[in-house]
């Protein structure tokens, strides 16, 4: 029996990688405007993903503009047999990165072997996408960049603490604190019971 596509899924979603791809192509070949339309579909993806780590909006469009001169600069070196988008997310990330070491917000770290705090990991699953970036956005700057490489981008503790340039037992203590901060900060604003 021959069953219809999903409905609910538009032609558009299957055109998207071939308009991305043409794009790409665009401004690897230097056509005019290519650039502007390449930073003005990918936009909203990559300032996402910065509004995680950025404390706040400035912050966020700083590292966007960083990113998207470091994508412009390096086009000519992309496969186009690869995922741009993850490309893409990569410099974003290390863009992000770049602005922490950059401005040095956080000057010490601390050495801790075991550090053990109990969680309630439900408390985040009662906020919105929205809600849960804007208590992100108010963690410290070390805190925000290891919960958001751990939690969201899949990053090791090692990788993490490679990238941050801390000892890895680190990165464990401030996802930890992390965690525990966003649960007092959900308790705060939105009024969510964090099992204590």
């Amino acid at each position: 029996m021959y069953k219809e596509s999903n409905p609910e899924v538009s032609s558009d979603e299957f055109k998207r990688p071939q308009i991305e791809a043409l794009l790409v192509h665009a401004c690897q070949q230097g056509i005019n405007h290519s650039e502007e339309k390449l930073y003005k579909h990918f936009y909203g993806f990559v300032m996402a993903i910065c509004l995680r780590y950025a404390s706040d909006k400035k912050d966020a469009q700083e590292i966007t503009n960083d990113t998207f001169m470091k994508v412009f600069s390096h086009i000519n070196k992309f496969d186009l047999q690869q995922s741009f988008k993850g490309w893409l997310r990569k410099i974003t990330i290390n863009s992000a990165l770049d602005h922490l070491r950059r401005n040095k917000r956080h000057s010490h770290y601390i050495e801790i072997d075991h550090f053990f705090v109990t969680s309630n990991e439900s408390a985040f699953s009662k906020l919105s996408a929205e809600d849960l970036l804007q208590i992100i956005a108010l963690l410290p700057d070390i805190q925000r960049y290891t919960f958001n490489l751990y939690e969201i981008e899949g990053y090791s503790h090692q990788e993490i603490a490679t990238q941050l340039g801390i000892p890895e037992s680190s990165s464990r203590v401030y996802l930890t604190r992390a965690k525990q901060r966003l649960r007092e900060l959900c308790h705060a604003y939105f009024g969510i019971d964090n099992g204590r």
